[in-house]
């Protein structure tokens, strides 16, 4: 070999030698945040509607709504179509397109000059989120070593329920500056994590030919999943047994109908029938459609509670709702290593058990006035360990004995469960509570109704938990 072509050797083999750098972390990082933030605007905007109404006179509350309304329907409409055409041509090109979305239309909102532009850019803020969302999850499971891909899940699901948590105390601080910041806090997180996401996160394609789903099939999964969450929130407002309600929920079903035998006949489906046919997939997204009818209804009743009954102020409501949420990620790593030992349907279970617990404690010791230190904090936190030790184990269940080539879609249905669990629960409980314009003794009762319903809820979640039982091992 000549001296060139050894030289040539010895880089070569250098190169083969020198690691590689591990950019897991970072992976994970950037995928969280863009999920956290989606997620974040579920929540957050709850606190500037007389901000927003202020800045949009002549609105009524009806018409506000759908500054809310409008993100969450189309939100848990688009997330099974947007999985599914992320597994087909593309998780990082599907997230990232997503990320794009949601940040310009965030710009949009932030800009907005009347109140259907801001409901209209909310849309496609939507849109973008339900891109983004089944990717960023479908991703972490496909792009990671395998050894890492539970922590990173479980990660991916404590970071969104913190969304929840902390959008009132964002959300809070921001508006008193002006409602705007609240969209305008997207830009530098959306452009941060779209750089990092292109230069860190790997483009693995499926070696498959890349075929359109079926459009029709999507069309009805969007009218199933849009016309049931628009009966639900609509509810309070044209009640249950109202024509309109009826009319729309009938719709659904109709077109549930139709999506099925299109699932069952078209050669390539919006989602595959063999997903149903995995037993873990199908008692996860069952305990997760409960928990999260609890979740939602549960964290908006003691919010309600505090600033109704406690008389507490956004802020101070904000800050009040911490303790609770503290407790996830602590319990998180306490279920990770729980799960060595312990089956994870009984570690979930444990877990729901706990958070009907703490909704028990606060139902036993309720009164007015309120007092929050002895009869609210000590069951919101005894709910939040319950939290920490179910949902990121549950959604880390969902989606572990799938398939990689449907594991956006798998996702995506998991977080339908999800949203509409959150939707859901919201519904029932501002059906049960009623006026919150009564006597304080009026308003007691109905919020202990309310309670009761959550605490029934999270005990059936904790039943179903049982049936996850993934054949993959997870560490």
């Amino acid at each position: 070999m000549d001296k060139k072509g050894c030289l040539m050797h010895d880089i070569t083999k250098a190169t083969t030698l020198r690691p590689t750098r591990d950019h897991s972390a970072a992976v994970v990082w950037v995928l969280c945040s863009a999920a956290f933030m989606a997620m974040l605007d579920v929540f957050v905007v709850n606190v500037a509607f007389i901000k927003i109404g202020e800045s949009y006179r002549g609105s009524s509350l009806a018409d506000l709504s759908w500054v809310l309304n409008g993100y969450a329907i189309v939100y848990a409409a688009l997330l099974i179509p947007a999985g599914r055409f992320s597994d087909r041509f593309g998780r990082k090109a599907g997230f990232l397109v997503g990320l794009g979305i949601f940040t310009l239309a965030s710009l949009a909102c932030a800009l907005a000059p009347s109140l259907w532009a801001l409901v209209a850019f909310r849309v496609v803020q939507a849109i973008g989120a339900a891109a983004l969302t089944p990717a960023s999850l479908g991703l972490l499971l496909t792009v990671l070593p395998p050894a890492k891909v539970s922590a990173a899940v479980k990660i991916w699901a404590t970071t969104s329920s913190f969304s929840a948590a902390f959008g009132p105390v964002v959300g809070g601080a921001l508006v008193e500056a002006s409602w705007r910041w609240i969209f305008l806090i997207n830009l530098p997180v959306g452009v941060v994590a779209g750089i990092s996401a292109l230069r860190l996160v790997p483009d693995l394609r499926q070696r498959v030919q890349a075929r359109v789903p079926d459009l029709l099939g999507v069309v009805l999964l969007v009218v199933v999943i849009g016309g049931l969450s628009l009966g639900l929130v609509k509810s309070s407002e044209w009640s249950w047994s109202s024509g309109a309600t009826l009319c729309v929920l009938a719709v659904a079903v109709a077109g549930l109908v139709l999506f099925v035998v299109r699932m069952v006949r078209h050669p390539d489906p919006v989602v595959s029938p063999a997903l149903f046919r995995v037993p873990t997939f199908v008692w996860a997204n069952t305990t997760v459609l409960a928990f999260c009818t609890a979740f939602g209804a549960w964290f908006l009743s003691i919010a309600m509670w505090l600033e109704n009954a406690a008389r507490f102020n956004t802020i101070e409501t904000g800050l009040a709702i911490v303790p609770g949420p503290i407790m996830v990620p602590i319990f998180a790593a306490v279920s990770q290593r729980l799960i060595k030992w312990v089956p994870v349907g009984v570690v979930v279970a444990m877990g729901n058990l706990l958070f009907a617990g703490g909704v028990v404690l606060v139902l036993g010791t309720a009164a007015t006035p309120v007092h929050y230190a002895t009869e609210v904090l000590p069951g919101w936190m005894i709910s939040g360990v319950g939290i920490g030790l179910a949902l990121p184990s549950m959604i880390a269940s969902a989606a572990v004995d799938l398939p990689p080539e449907q594991s956006a879609t798998g996702s995506a249905v998991v977080n339908t469960a999800r949203q509409l669990g959150y939707v859901l629960g919201v519904a029932v409980l501002v059906a049960i509570v009623g006026s919150l314009n009564v006597a304080s003794d009026r308003l007691l009762t109905a919020f202990q109704h309310g309670w009761w319903f959550i605490a029934i809820v999270a005990a059936v979640s904790a039943a179903t938990a049982f049936g996850i039982t993934p054949r993959t091992t997870q560490s």
